[in-house]
């Protein structure tokens, strides 16, 4: 008996170090606030999303976003060729939150790596954008509508930010926010579609 529980107990340890180990190389954050594409996948409301449904938290990709970071059509997946259904503008046909102009709006992030960061960006699209196309800078304001510094802290495993959703639109618009990580080269990504 005494072998059967040391065997057991050696077993869960192995499997709680490997999973820590793999989860720490591969977890670390997006956003469900307005929900993303990448947590739509992972709950299943959206289908046909590949490896992002099981792994929502890493779109992981070089950090500098606008002048740097993943090329035009890439955005919405980081530059992760896994997880280009994300990039997939399925005819503008992905879920989309609704959203006032002018109005507060919760922006809320869930980590599961908690890096030290140094903001939280909050892009748009333009009036006019083609929401049938992936997502390229152009299609997106030039600036940020809302910056959130953070001064390399590390976040707690959830964290919110309230802000207020640009005026002036109508439509079917995209956001797309960016954690630039202080402590590695990298960013994460999430794309969230919203209809006015």
């Amino acid at each position: 008996m005494r072998k059967k529980i040391s065997t057991a107990l050696v077993a869960l340890g192995v499997a709680g170090v490997s999973l820590i180990a793999t989860g720490s190389a591969s977890s670390h954050g997006y956003t469900d606030l307005p929900i993303s594409r990448q947590k739509l996948c992972a709950n299943g409301t959206v289908t046909g999303c590949g490896n992002i449904q099981w792994e929502p938290q890493s779109v992981e990709g070089p950090k500098g976003f606008p002048a740097g970071g993943p090329a035009d059509g890439r955005i919405c997946a980081g530059g992760n060729g896994p997880f280009a259904q994300l990039d997939d503008p399925r005819g503008g046909n992905w879920p989309a939150t609704r959203v006032t102009g002018g109005q507060s709006q919760t922006f809320r992030w869930q980590f599961t790596a908690r890096h030290r960061t140094t903001d939280f960006r909050y892009y748009i699209t333009r009036n006019g954008w083609d929401p049938t196309k992936p997502l390229t800078r152009a299609a997106l304001d030039p600036q940020p509508f809302l910056t959130v510094p953070y001064n390399s802290q590390q976040p707690p495993s959830t964290l919110s930010h309230q802000g207020t959703i640009p005026a002036g639109k109508t439509g079917k618009h995209l956001i797309l926010a960016v954690w630039n990580v202080a402590d590695t080269a990298n960013a994460f990504y999430a794309c969230s579609d919203v209809q006015y």
